[in-house]
């Protein structure tokens, strides 16, 4: 879904906005410049599929949005059990946001532990809807309810709307040739329909959506949108809800462009594939399926036409074994996995840097250690990206910030493997990977020229004036070596894992030539060009908050925060991990104090303090969710007062 938009702006947030009042008995419309939408069900009840409908009509409405997918690790928990639930949040404005939010405005509980397992989230006064229909004793006890909710008092605080889904849901499509098991699993379409109502959300896209997904089975498309349909009917109708509400698009939020909704493994993929045509270069990807990558792989075995190959391998080592079979061969080569793949993949990436070939690795990282949180996002594979490797053997490391950055951090990962030919690790992380948010299309014209020349014949002439190739004679500005194609005459040349002679590639034991390829290596990635880092700071502030990849939103969301409130505080965020910035030492010595809010127990300001010496303030959590804003806010407040 595309649309346009126009200006850039910046707002503070916010909540009501106005009110109108319709003539004739009509239900009252209330405006709002934000709301934050929390769909939650068993695994089975399609939340996931609910959710980015009501995201893409959102998005084609024009508003800012983040989303925040969560689900279980299990293929089909069991039903109606706390590690069974599965929701997704959505945060939408009329203005430029940055999270999916810290406390949803609405719940809507398809069944007790739906309920339960998000209630503690909830702010008091926020909506609530139920599916009454779920709550049965059993299902109460399941969860540990002693007594009904909905009836003991304890969601007094709450606006409750307690709602038969089911029921209303097998009423509306009893015209149907349909089970009754069939037709409930039509009862988050009606609740689609029936937020839809609330939120005044187009609906021609999810129906045509509807119709294209069960094309081969037109009855279940007819009884989807029939469902669809009498939720939206439902609101219009019902006396339980007296308000609907409108969130005018965020008009002003952006610059002028083409904007759609894009995942950051979406964009990743969009990413590689655009990397490939500007550098005119097949591209291979050689993978294993693990979550939270494996989309990266089902996107682009979907762009054969654009000279993508993918190869999905019987396993880590397999898969990125071919794509550096790849490189040599002439490919942009790409192999995607997550932490505990890194891990088999590390022998196979130092044999990229050894062989000195543009190869990009990337990382989706997700709770651990070991198989630990699949569906859960950290940022805990930094320093195994850094070190997480026998020997000598430096890598160069990028990291995107939001879904939508995963498409320009793929490009940049792609310059630095081609200009300097070296593996390059790119870590995303699974709340990017699954999150959402608008994209501005780029114009073919803003893309990065990435074309390389690759050895064509006798690069060296030696003392008898016999004019030879060397693969190891490098470039004097970027210590590049140069890029053979097999199969050109004369520049056949060894390739392994053995220590190479510097210039001639032959095998070599040598002690002084081993200390002076190490340190050549290490020379190449030092040297990388990449941007100094730049500082927000319009109050001179003393204490500068410093982040990496998907800490962007809530530490920038923190920061406005305690703007608003009158506080000085300066924010800094790094793409490039190795090499840092060559400005960022000076930038970290310019403040009194600086804080490093990470999902893992320090790794960047491990790296910080050693390589800087500057006492840098750890903020950790690993819990597998994002940051919220409002506690970042409180412990970046705490550290200016301290």
């Amino acid at each position: 879904m595309t649309s346009q938009v126009s200006s850039p702006a910046e707002q503070t947030d916010g909540t009501v906005v106005g009110e109108q009042r319709k003539p004739g008995g009509a239900k009252d419309v209330r405006r709002l410049d934000r709301v934050i939408i929390r769909f939650a069900g068993d695994s089975g009840d399609g939340m996931q599929l609910t959710g980015d409908r009501f995201t893409s009509e959102t998005a084609s409405f024009g508003n800012d949005l983040s989303t925040l997918p969560n689900f279980p690790a299990e293929i089909r928990a069991p039903a109606g059990t706390l590690p069974g639930v599965s929701s997704f949040q959505l945060h939408f404005a009329d203005h430029d946001i940055l999270t999916p939010g810290d406390a949803p405005n609405v719940l809507v509980a398809m069944n007790p532990a739906a309920l339960k397992a998000n209630i503690g989230d909830l702010p008091r006064g926020a909506e609530i809807i139920v599916n009454t229909d779920e709550f049965t004793k059993r299902a109460l006890q399941k969860v540990g309810y002693a007594n009904d909710p909905l009836q003991d008092g304890s969601l007094d605080g709450y606006s409750l709307h307690p709602v038969p889904l089911t029921t209303l849901t097998v009423e509306a499509l009893k015209e149907f040739d349909l089970s009754r098991k069939e037709a409930e699993r039509s009862k988050n379409m009606f609740a689609l329909g029936l937020l839809s109502w609330m939120y005044h959300r187009p609906t021609e896209g999810t129906e045509k959506f509807l119709k294209s997904k069960f094309a081969k089975k037109p009855d279940i498309a007819e009884a989807n949108i029939a469902a669809f349909r009498a939720g939206w009917n439902f609101g219009e109708t019902t006396e339980d809800f007296a308000v609907s509400y409108e969130v005018a698009p965020a008009a002003k939020a952006f610059p002028v462009g083409t904007y759609r909704n894009i995942s950051g493994n979406l964009a990743l993929s969009y990413g590689l594939i655009t990397a490939s045509r500007q550098a005119d270069l097949p591209l291979f990807l050689g993978s294993y399926p693990i979550t939270p990558a494996s989309d990266i792989l089902h996107e682009l075995s979907k762009h054969k036409n654009f000279g993508v190959r993918t190869f999905q391998a019987e396993d880590e080592i397999a898969g990125i074994g071919a794509a550096l079979g790849a490189a040599f061969g002439g490919s942009l080569a790409v192999t995607t996995t997550s932490g505990p793949g890194v891990a088999l993949k590390s022998e196979t990436i130092g044999l990229a840097v050894s062989l000195e070939l543009p190869l990009l690795v990337v990382d989706i990282q997700r709770g651990g250690p070991s198989t630990g949180l699949p569906t859960k996002t950290e940022q805990a594979d930094l320093l195994q990206a850094m070190y997480g490797r026998n020997g000598e053997a430096p890598v160069p490391v990028v990291a995107p910030r939001t879904p939508a950055d995963c498409f320009d951090a793929a490009l940049e990962a792609a310059r630095i493997a081609l200009t300097y030919r070296t593996p390059v690790m790119l870590l995303s992380d699974g709340y990017l990977a699954n999150g959402s948010e608008p994209w501005r299309i780029p114009d073919l014209d803003e893309l990065p020229d990435l074309r390389v020349r690759f050895a064509s014949g006798p690069n060296h002439t030696l003392e008898d004036g016999t004019e030879v190739f060397w693969p190891y004679k490098r470039d004097p500005q970027t210590l590049a070596r140069p890029w053979a194609i097999p199969g050109t005459p004369g520049l056949e040349h060894r390739i392994g894992g053995i220590e190479k002679q510097d210039g001639t590639g032959n095998i070599s034991y040598d002690p002084a030539n081993h200390d002076f390829m190490v340190r050549t290596r290490q020379a190449k990635v030092d040297g990388i060009d990449v941007p100094d880092v730049e500082v927000d700071d319009p109050h001179g502030a003393r204490t500068l908050v410093l982040g990496w990849g998907s800490t962007y939103g809530p530490i920038t969301a923190a920061v406005r925060r305690l703007r608003a409130a009158g506080e000085s505080i300066a924010q800094a965020h790094l793409r490039h991990l190795n090499p840092f910035p060559r400005n960022l030492g000076t930038v970290l010595k310019g403040y009194d104090k600086v804080v490093v809010p990470e999902m893992n127990l320090g790794q960047l300001a491990t790296l910080i303090r050693a390589k800087y010496l500057v006492d840098a303030h750890s903020y950790n959590q690993v819990n597998g969710m994002p940051f919220k804003a409002e506690q970042l806010a409180a412990a970046l407040k705490e550290a200016i007062d301290d």
